[in-house]
């Protein structure tokens, strides 16, 4: 494969793990009552939506046109915490829970995206590790959130 074609496939994969954080913390908003936790997660959704289409815009510059949808991880994820929020109801713990998992999921694609053996322009690497970086601090939050549900129970 091309050095090309796999930066596109990287790129690529970080759409689509974007994507599936846009489902994820709409799946998670319709999940709580809590007025709080629809703010965070709306802003995690706008953010995923403005990552998604910057690197949407470098496949473009790299003359790729593609066409995304989610990862088939993503969706037996969200399948999977759709099940277990009918049997632990809206419970905040459990939805913090999940999104934590799917913040995890996305450390780790834009670590391997960094870590890919391929020629990368510094604009990219760039913009990878500063969307990383926000998203570590998602994380960060989310999980501060869900301690917190651990002490006040």
């Amino acid at each position: 494969m091309q050095q090309q074609e796999v930066l596109a496939e990287v790129i690529s994969d970080l759409v689509k793990i974007n994507n599936d954080r846009v489902e994820g913390y709409q799946q998670a908003i319709d999940a709580t009552d809590d007025i709080d936790l629809k703010a965070l997660f709306q802003r995690m959704i706008d953010d995923s939506r403005r990552y998604a289409s910057q690197l949407y815009d470098e496949l473009v510059a790299l003359g790729e046109q593609r066409h995304f949808g989610t990862t088939a991880a993503g969706k037996l994820y969200r399948a999977w915490m759709e099940v277990k929020t009918v049997f632990t109801g809206h419970d905040r713990h459990a939805i913090l829970s999940f999104c934590e998992y799917g913040e995890d999921a996305a450390q780790s694609a834009y670590s391997a995206a960094l870590k890919v053996n391929v020629t990368m322009p510094y604009r990219i690497r760039e913009l990878i590790a500063d969307q990383q970086k926000a998203l570590r601090n998602d994380h960060d939050i989310i999980k501060t959130y869900r301690d917190m549900q651990k002490v006040v129970y």
